[in-house]
Formats: C-alpha cells, structure tokens, sequence
C-alpha cells in the first residue's frame, strides 16, 4: 500500500486482488465495520480501521446500510477469518469477494493513522501485482482528488420516486432526497410514524413541492459539496415551503443554499465517539461521523445560527435558520453504528413536519 507521498506499507489480502485507488481515511469506531463498509457516504474511499482486531462477529445481512460494499478497499491490523456470533450468516472476508472489494491484513495500522493524523487523508493505491513504490506512488498521485469530485450523484440508490410506508400510524409524510443514503435513517423516520417518499438526488424543486411534503429530509452521501451546484439550488428553492432537515451531505447543502461556504479537512472525522455540544442546551453528545467536508463556521450569513459545535476541532456540527424551518447536523443521529444520544433529532423533525400537516 502506497501513498502519494511515497509511505509505503506491506500486508496480505484476505479478499480480492489487483489495483485499487482512493482517498486514504480512518476510523475510529470500535465495532461496526459492517455498517461502515456499507455507508454509501465511504464511496471512493479506502477505508483503515484503527481497532485492531476486525472480523470478530461476522455479517449479519439486515445490519447492511445499502445493497453492496460501498467502501475502495478495507486496510486492517488483524483479520478474524473465523467469526463467532450466533446471527453471522457469513464472515467479513466472504463479503468482501462477493463484492470485488479488496480486503489488506497486517499493515500497521497504528503508524499509518499517525501519518495520516498529522499529514492529512491523502490518495493511496494497494497493489498485488506491482511491487515499485515510485510506480505505485505517480499511480496513485494520478488518481482524482476528492476535493472537487462529484460522487453523490453516481451513489443514489434510487431510479425513481419510491415510497416508504410509516411503522405505524401514519403522522407525516416526508419527500427524501437520495445523495447517498444509509438505510437506518429511513428506519428511524419511518419507525416514528413518517411515510417517506425516496427520490433521487437530482429531482426538481418543482416536483419535490408537486408532492406536498410535510417535510424534505436531505440525505448523507459522498465526495465534496461544493461540486453539487445544482443540488444545492434544489434545496434553496425549496426552502421556506416545508421544514427541512439535514444530515452529513445534507447539512453542508443546506449550508450552501444558506450563503454559507464548505471546504476540505486535513482528515476528516470517522468514528463513532466524536463528542459535539449542543449549545442550545448546553448538553454533550457522543456522535457517529463520517465526512471529510465541512461548513466554515465564521462569519455564518445573517439569520443562520450554529446550534452544535465539536468538541475536538471546534467545527460546525449543526445549523439553524428558524424564518424558513430549516436545519441540519452534520454528524448521523441514526447511530448506525455508533451511540443513540442524537436520536431526538428525528423526534424534532418528525414532531415538526407532524405540526405542518396540521396546518
């Protein structure tokens, strides 16, 4: 495995084989690696795992966010090629081939996530077949940037418009715009009596309103904001005619269609123990993230408020515009994997867009 920078590491594949390119990040979560492997919002992106034992517990197939391996490649310590967990209907590494995903055992995982923390996620490519580290290097620095890189629109699960009916007596119902989505945020809405009508990303304003949502939910997703222009116009159109909620990708186009400005961080946050204030109750809570954009906190436009805050950088986790029943969070209230303290967020907006209806 080689960065751009030429630091190279050595280990053995427990699944697939060849050349894969992407943008090198970590993560801190414990457990989870399922979940995190899945999240559409991980596309283009090889994905090393600072817990070092990986594959303990299997797979379990309803515990999947999307319908295949989202992530480039998996970089681990050590692999469990014999899990145990009375649910496991196969183990990691099986799932890694069914999808063509390369799997690495025995980097040293510790030495590559202190390089990234103090040099910044940086391109890499993992080979089995060259073993220059100045080819592989020009290789991978050849590869596209994240920053820049539209990969939302490419990741929708969605075709075409599909509904999603409430778990439960019906309450609201809620058009989603699909950039990338994690199947547990609809499962939260739904499970708090929200009929969610699916679409893609790239619909319309005029046919997100032609559906009289009580509320628009704006979905997680990959690569940089800034390159989803036109979606960003989508939401800033619809703003004002329905409550609006954000999560991840969501939250920065909420940003962008509020005047305010995204740009790229040196690592990004990925893990499922980020502590975030939230200042309009003073609380702490322990997040799950996952991005490596976020929304400049300075100077926020007129009427935009910051409402969470991190606690390790100081970034903006969270915004507010009450005039147009707009707001957003960039870590993933759906705990998936990760702790449960943000999940009154989907309360809020469901208890919302509930009030909506009624008018």
């Amino acid at each position: 495995m080689v960065l751009e920078d030429g630091t190279h590491f050595s280990g053995w594949t427990f699944a697939g084989d060849g050349d894969v390119a992407g943008e090198v990040v970590f993560t801190t979560s414990m457990v989870g690696y399922q979940e995190t492997l899945t999240d559409p919002s991980y596309r283009g992106q090889i994905v090393l795992f600072t817990y070092p034992l990986i594959g303990n517990y299997g797979v379990i197939p309803d515990d999947a966010e999307s319908r295949k391996v989202q992530a480039a490649a998996v970089l681990v310590r050590q692999y469990t090629e014999y899990p145990s967990n009375w649910a496991s209907e196969l183990s990691l590494g099986d799932l890694l081939e069914a999808h063509g995903t390369l799997g690495v055992e025995g980097i040293d995982t510790r030495a590559l996530t202190r390089h990234l923390r103090d040099k910044g996620a940086m391109r890499g490519i993992i080979s089995t077949t060259e073993t220059n580290v100045e080819v592989l290097s020009e290789k991978a620095k050849s590869h596209p940037s994240m920053e820049g890189l539209d990969l939302a629109s490419s990741s929708a699960q969605l075709t075409e418009p599909t509904l999603l009916p409430a778990l439960g007596e019906e309450r609201c119902r809620v058009v989603a715009l699909d950039y990338g989505v994690k199947g547990s945020i609809y499962r939260e809405l739904r499970s708090r009596g929200a009929t969610v009508l699916a679409v893609p990303g790239s619909t319309g304003a005029e046919e997100i309103l032609s559906y009289r949502p009580d509320g628009i939910f704006l979905s997680n997703g990959p690569g940089d904001p800034a390159a989803l222009e036109k979606a960003a116009a989508t939401v800033e159109d619809v703003m004002g005619e329905a409550p609006v909620f954000g999560i991840c990708l969501g939250h920065q186009l909420l940003g962008l269609a509020l005047g305010c400005i995204t740009y790229k961080m040196p690592f990004g946050h990925h893990g499922a123990n980020h502590p975030v204030r939230n200042l309009e109750t003073g609380k702490i809570e322990i997040t799950s993230q996952n991005h490596g954009f976020a929304v400049v906190g300075e100077k926020l436009p007129e009427g935009v408020e910051l409402t969470h805050q991190n606690l390790y950088d100081g970034t903006v986790e969270g915004l507010k515009s009450s005039s147009l029943r707009a707001w957003s969070v960039q870590y993933h209230p759906e705990s998936s994997p990760g702790p449960h303290d943000s999940g009154y967020l989907f309360d809020d907006f469901v208890e919302v867009a509930s009030g909506a209806r009624a008018l």
